[in-house]
């Protein structure tokens, strides 16, 4: 789901503890002890509909195959205040986030002035940035290449052979540019720092309709708290109608929510397991 706004929750102590989050059909996500994360789009562009998103296409199965519960995906203006209240508030109640786009030389690229002002921190000149754009566009450098080094005082560069420019944060927050073949050389270089134990699902797909199904759905989340449930109709009706997904990094519960389902179902209804 993407939202146009920031992520006003109440605070919470950090690591890995999962708020629960909202999903289309009946589910439950238990608050399981994992790595959580936040992908922040930056962009004008974006909100008007001139331009479709697929970074966070891209970082979404990313993160969810490395083991990391995306919780929020946001999409904000171009504006300093904007950017900062959302990195502010979401770098302080999840465990990662990523901004995608508002790097580079123009006026309306304000996302390293977003982060540093979310931390209260100067934007400044990196020296080892400045050394590369010199070495890459020539000096004298002209104001709009010295935006390029521009950094919040105090972040770090992370240096892969993928990507020939440093991958720069600040604390927890990863900040990548909106140009989509650089965003994914660039998290490509580094998306080992975010493994974690991965999901594991099982799925039920069915003949049954979703209405007789959420009893069932509700006795399974209540019983299996450590297992996400999902309930996906497909419209128009195909081979099945509903398919139920079942998640857990805890992968004995997830066996015995799956036998447990299986079991309460009509075999007569049930197309196919997998």
């Amino acid at each position: 789901m993407i939202r146009s706004s920031t992520c006003t929750l109440p605070s919470a102590t950090r690591p890995f503890i999962s708020p629960l989050s909202e999903t289309r059909g009946v589910s439950n996500i238990d608050r399981v002890k994992e790595p959580t994360a936040v992908i922040i789009l930056v962009g004008n562009e974006l909100l008007s509909g001139q331009v479709e998103d697929v970074n966070a296409k891209f970082l979404l199965p990313e993160l969810h195959t490395l083991g990391v519960a995306v919780k929020r995906v946001l999409m904000i203006p171009d504006e300093v205040e904007e950017i900062a209240s959302a990195v502010r508030e979401c770098a302080a109640r999840f465990d990662y986030v990523f901004t995608a786009g508002g790097v580079g030389p123009t006026h309306d690229d304000l996302t390293i002035a977003g982060v540093a002002h979310a931390f209260d921190r100067r934007v400044v000149h990196d020296e080892q940035l400045k050394a590369l754009i010199e070495a890459h566009f020539g000096a004298p450098l002209r104001p709009e290449h010295l935006r390029f080094a521009e950094v919040p005082e105090g972040a770090g560069l992370i240096r892969a052979e993928q990507s020939p420019w440093p991958i720069l944060h600040y604390e927890n927050v990863y900040i990548f540019p909106g140009v989509p073949v650089i965003l994914r050389r660039k998290f490509e270089a580094i998306r080992h720092r975010f493994q974690a134990p991965p999901f594991a699902a099982k799925a039920v797909y069915t003949r049954q309709d979703e209405i007789d199904l959420a009893p069932l759905l509700h006795r399974l989340t209540a019983q299996f708290p450590a297992v996400a449930v999902g309930s996906y109709p497909l419209w128009p009706e195909g081979e099945y109608r509903v398919k139920v997904v079942l998640e857990s990094k805890d992968h004995a519960a997830l066996q015995q929510a799956f036998a447990a389902l299986t079991d309460w179902l009509d075999p007569a209804q049930i197309v196919r397991t997998e």
